[in-house]
Formats: C-alpha cells, structure tokens, sequence
C-alpha cells in the first residue's frame, strides 16, 4: 500500500485525495483496467495502480484541462514556461519553486491575495469570455486563481466565477508534477460521456474495476446541483447490471449528511459491502463540523 498519495493539480471539490488512505484498502491489487464514469478532478486514478485507465466525466471543461496537461507530459518546461508568461501576462500573484511575483513573502494573506489580483483575473475572464474560449491554459488558470478553484459557466456559456483567495503556489507546481509523472507513467485514456452511455458502452474483463464517485444527492457543493432521485435510481441500475455481469465495482457516496438521509442509496447498498469512511466535508461559507456518513461500498 502507499504510503504518500498525491494531490489533483485540479484541486476538484469532493476530490478523494485525503481519504485515499482509507479507500485503498478495500480496493482490489489486481486491476486489469481502472474505470472511472465521474473521474473529477483525477485523484483516484493519480493513486491507483491498474494496467490501463479508463477515465470518463460529463464535464466538458474538466476533460479540455486534463487532455490539456496530459498533452505536455515529456514537455513540462514548456508547460511552466507558458504558464507563467500568462500569469506574468495578467499581472497575477504566485509563489512557488522558489520564484515570487506580485506579494511579499512575508504579506501573503487571503485578503491581500484577493485584492492583489482581482483586476487581472477579470480581465483574464473577460478575455476568456471574449474569444479566448479555446485556451485551456487559461481556462486552468481561472479555475487556479477562482473562487474555491472551481469552474462554472453562467446560461450563455461565459465562465462567471470570481476571484478567490489563492494563488500559484507551491502546492499547484507539485500537484502539478505529479499528475505529469503520474500521466506519463499510466496514458489514461479520456472520455467525455453521460456515465451511462460510457459504462454501457464497455467490454468489460475479469479484473476490471469500476470506481465511482458520483455527485451526492444529499450534499450542497455546487456540482451536486444537477444530480438528482432519477440520476440516483439510474445510477443504481447500472451498478445492479455491473453486479449481474460479474465486473467488480466500489462507490462512494454519503448517506447522511446533517439532518438528511439517502434512502435511495441506502437501502440498495444494503446488499453489498459496506465499509465506513471517516470524513469531514468543508466549505468556504461553514467549516464547521458535521454529522456524516460516508461509505465506500463493494460487490466483491
């Protein structure tokens, strides 16, 4: 087992990377193929080790930024180099491998992070919105230097996140290393599908793995907002049809959350494995702590 797991350079909300720990030891060892319907932010299959990854999400952005960074693995130089000349471009902060732009040292606080940058990351945004859509480097840095690193589109399609309170630092040029080493070393295979056309459209083998981390019915974070009891009950289909043709699956979810529960989810995994995983979820606007069940559940 590992004893360091590595971080997403996407630092998606509702990665795993800090529960990996407790994950892995209900995983198999002998992981022919990785298959993951809801791959985020990439955490799982940065820490899982399989002969080849099978990696799928429906958010078309996500995908852009992960095809776009295994695209510089063998050239990462070039990455950085383009990467701060943006940064340097928009005027922005960062402080990372030794190099300091935009904030002293010794003044870097949240508040001063945010005011420093707030006019060059709208004037980055309105330059995406304007036409520079197709620039997934920018794309990356909005979500790097955005409110809670998240991306998110308003009606008409233009990216409407503020500003947030960090920057590049040296935990993005490390997690960023390490998704380079990581992607060079197992070539995943990207998908940009509904979890159900990419499942169903699968031939599956003996010691396939199918990990899924689907949004939460009964959580707030803002890419749980379109998942819904339809969504849940589909979801719960497939994996009853993933049982039936013998291909191993593991999926988180979590079964309550505060004052509410996730019968739906509940009672069908009552059937299967079900392995308690510790966690405390935290949000910008209450870090306060709460009353969770979280599960990894197994049909093997």
């Amino acid at each position: 087992m590992k004893n360091k797991y590595v971080s997403s350079p996407l630092f998606y909300v509702g990665g795993k990377e800090k529960l990996m720990s407790q994950i892995a030891c209900y995983l198999p060892t002998d992981i022919e193929r990785l298959i993951e319907p809801f791959v985020g932010g990439g955490s799982v299959f940065m820490n899982v080790e399989a002969r080849e990854y099978l990696l799928n999400d429906l958010n078309e952005s996500i995908i852009k930024i992960h095809l776009m960074l295994n695209s510089y693995c063998g050239r990462e130089e070039e990455f950085f180099e383009k990467i701060f000349s943006l940064i340097r471009h928009y005027g922005l902060s960062f402080d990372c491998n030794g190099m300091s732009s935009g904030l002293e040292r010794g003044g870097r606080s949240s508040i001063e992070i945010k005011k420093f940058n707030s006019a060059g990351y709208y004037r980055m945004r309105k330059d995406f919105n304007d036409g520079g859509m197709q620039d997934t480097m920018m794309l990356y840095l909005l979500l790097i230097y955005g409110f809670n690193r998240m991306t998110r589109f308003n009606k008409k399609g233009e990216f409407n996140l503020p500003v947030g309170n960090l920057d590049f630092n040296d935990n993005t040029f490390m997690a960023l290393n390490d998704y380079f080493c990581q992607s060079e070393i197992k070539h995943p295979q990207w998908h940009n599908q509904d979890f159900m056309t990419f499942l169903n459209g699968i031939d599956y083998g003996k010691n396939d793995l199918v990990y899924l981390d689907p949004p939460y019915l009964i959580t707030s974070c803002e890419y749980n907002k379109m998942w819904n009891e339809e969504y849940e009950r589909n979801l719960i289909a497939c994996m009853n049809h993933l049982d039936k043709r013998g291909v191993r699956f593991a999926v988180s979810n979590v079964i309550i959350y505060r004052d509410r529960r996730n019968e739906i989810f509940g009672k069908w995994a009552s059937q299967y494995n079900i392995h308690q995983i510790h966690s405390n979820y935290k949000n910008y606007h209450d870090n306060s702590k709460k009353k969770i069940q979280e599960v990894l559940v197994t049909n093997y």
